[in-house]
């Protein structure tokens, strides 16, 4: 769904289906932004039903915490590290942010 409004005019936020998770995962979203430069964010958040958020965040911007490409770790996106891509290309980092979505509902359901 893409619904700008004056504090976030460049979001695209896709609602993942929660008939995909096991209890007690509630709600999915990925949240999109892309940049005329380049950088992006894509916010990967799962809502739970009794317990915080589960979150992480693959990011390409300037900043002063890590190199400009880095990774906020879940499940809180407080540590950050790093991170390689092979391609800054769209689809590419989308496909892996999509790889990385799909092997965490493998865990959860395995869990």
């Amino acid at each position: 769904m893409f619904d700008p409004d004056p504090y976030e005019p460049r979001l695209l936020r896709g609602r993942l289906d929660a008939g995909r998770y096991p209890d007690p995962v509630t709600a999915a979203r990925l949240d999109i932004r892309w940049f005329t430069t380049g950088d992006f964010s894509v916010h990967y958040v799962e809502e739970h039903a009794d317990e915080e958020p589960w979150e992480c965040r693959w990011d390409r911007h300037p900043n002063t915490h890590n190199t400009r490409l880095h990774f906020h770790e879940p499940p809180s996106t407080t540590e950050i590290t790093d991170l390689e891509l092979p391609s800054f290309h769209p689809l590419d980092v989308y496909s892996t942010v999509l790889a990385a979505i799909d092997q965490r509902i493998e865990t959860l359901w395995s869990t």
